[in-house]
């Protein structure tokens, strides 16, 4: 079977830079990629081509082995592919349910003339969401500005979850959060990979990478320069990877 999302030969150029160069990686289902690199090595680049945020120069986005071309993040969401950025792009204002419909929110008629939004269903929706992922927050109608960073994430990755989510990218997953919070994200990545959801991750937390990868692809310069099983490699390596200092294995 071949990848849930694959980019061949995808570049990416801004003026004269060139972000990403000539860059083909892919990602299983239930597989977790993580790409890592120093700042300015193209990671962030790389994965706003997959979620469609900029659109490729040259090479190729496949979904499901079919070619894909996003004109906007919408297209890509609406294919599939859901992407977490380290802000969450939640409303602090609104409660967990609103959030996980947030920009697609479920509607109802009153008095057979008006829409109004149905938060009931919303609600019951989120609430089953939650428990499908085993994720405690106790009240579903507290803002989220009362919820902790981790009960924060898990909302985002809920939300993803619901809309049927064939592959999520994740930035910086773990960033501010606390140490037991860091885990509960992380047994929560484990779970998505166990219900074949394909998985990218960037992470500067390399203990994260080596409790939920399964590959790791290194980027410099907006190349890729190696691809590492996390079963056959140490952080040692992948640093050295990632600074230049290791020589890479053909």
């Amino acid at each position: 079977m071949g990848y849930i999302i694959e980019t061949r030969d995808i570049t990416k150029r801004f003026g004269g830079l060139t972000a990403v160069d000539k860059v083909s990686m892919g990602v299983n289902a239930g597989e977790v990629v993580a790409v890592l690199g120093d700042n300015g090595a193209g990671k962030s680049t790389l994965i706003k081509m997959i979620s469609g945020v900029h659109r490729p120069d040259e090479g190729s986005i496949l979904l499901e082995g079919n070619p894909m071309k996003f004109e906007n993040p919408m297209g890509a969401l609406a294919s599939g592919i859901e992407t977490i950025y380290q802000d969450l792009a939640l409303a602090e204002n609104l409660n967990v349910s609103s959030n996980i419909f947030l920009g697609r929110e479920k509607t109802k008629k009153r008095f057979g003339l008006f829409n109004v939004l149905d938060h009931p269903y919303m609600l019951e929706e989120s609430k089953h969401v939650l428990d499908k992922l085993d994720i405690h927050i106790p009240s579903l109608k507290s803002t989220i500005r009362t919820l902790s960073g981790g009960q924060r994430q898990a909302v985002a990755i809920s939300r993803s979850i619901y809309w049927d989510a064939k592959v999520l990218i994740m930035d910086e997953p773990t960033a501010a959060l606390g140490i037991a919070e860091q885990k509960k994200v992380l047994n929560l990545v484990n779970s998505l990979k166990s219900q074949g959801i394909g998985i990218i991750i960037i992470s500067h937390q390399m203990y994260d990478i080596f409790e939920v990868a399964d590959r790791i692809i290194v980027m410099r310069r907006g190349r890729k320069v190696a691809e590492r099983l996390v079963s056959e490699t140490d952080p040692d390596e992948i640093v050295g990877l990632i600074v230049g200092a290791e020589t890479v294995k053909k």
